[in-house]
């Protein structure tokens, strides 16, 4: 540490630990990421102008789309959006503050909204406060579109309709419509019967607002519950996974204010329930 010091007078010592932590000090052309390493005269000591990229592990994401300000992924049915009081195990949220870390330890990652653990599909994460204060500020507003492909038990008869209610939630976590208007927050669901066999039907919901556990509530509330979803109502579970996921996210993007759409196919085990 003493001889960089001495050698980059213009960094600072957090910076030059931060080369060293990132693989590009070597010592006879072998890495050293020990600060108090000792040199022995004679010995040659470069710097690689290239960060080492240790290797992340994003299993269960995808990344669709990424800038200096946001991060669209595709999420896989089983991993969390971010980690609960009572849940501590790897979640979209974690994996991306591990890459974003790895680029610059100084790369911050924050959360905009959900989606349950066993819904696959679009998510969208900020880069920094002011982009969240800009999206969160009036999500409404912000958000353009977000649609959904929902599999869900029998045979939907009526072939597209609007679902509107009051949800509130239990102790119990039970998010549920409440028969009181005005108690609670107002839901709004539209949704679209795309395939139907015997045993399921293939929806195409849109929401008007985003409140927790909303199309599952009101699917059980139509009388056709998302297959999978026993909280809610299933009794059937054909694909081992919530029949969810999110399949358009359009938004304005919070500093550009360019309208961003991003859109991903039907999952292959949604397909094959209607083959």
């Amino acid at each position: 540490m003493k001889f960089l010091i001495e050698k980059m007078p213009e960094k600072s010592r957090t910076s030059i630990k931060s080369l060293l932590s990132n693989k590009q000090i070597l010592v006879d052309g072998k890495i050293v990421t020990q600060f108090n390493h000792k040199l022995i005269p004679g010995s040659e000591v470069t710097m690689s102008s290239v960060k080492a990229q240790r290797e992340i592990n994003l299993k269960g994401i995808k990344i669709i789309f990424e800038d200096d300000y946001i991060i669209v992924i595709k999420k896989e049915a089983g991993l969390l959006s971010i980690s609960t009081d009572k849940e501590d195990e790897t979640t979209a949220f974690s994996l991306l503050f591990d890459y974003v870390k790895d680029q610059d330890p100084r790369n911050q990652i924050f959360v905009l909204h959900r989606l349950d653990r066993e819904t696959s599909g679009l998510m969208m994460f900020s880069k920094s406060h002011d982009a969240k204060r800009t999206m969160q500020t009036d999500w409404q507003e912000s958000v353009m579109d977000r649609c959904y492909f929902a599999v869900v038990e029998g045979v939907v008869e009526k072939k597209s309709g609007t679902i509107t209610s009051w949800l509130t939630e239990n102790k119990n976590f039970q998010v549920y419509s409440s028969p009181t208007p005005n108690s609670g927050q107002k839901a709004v669901t539209h949704y679209k019967v795309l395939k139907s066999n015997d045993k399921y039907s293939l929806l195409e919901v849109r929401l008007e607002t985003g409140r927790k556990n909303q199309i599952r509530v009101h699917m059980q509330d139509l009388g056709h519950s998302v297959i999978g979803d026993k909280k809610y109502g299933s009794t059937q579970n054909p694909i081992n996974r919530l029949g969810l996921h999110a399949y358009i996210l359009a938004f304005k993007h919070p500093v550009s204010e360019e309208i961003m759409r991003f859109e991903t196919k039907i999952p292959e085990e949604f397909e094959k329930l209607f083959k």
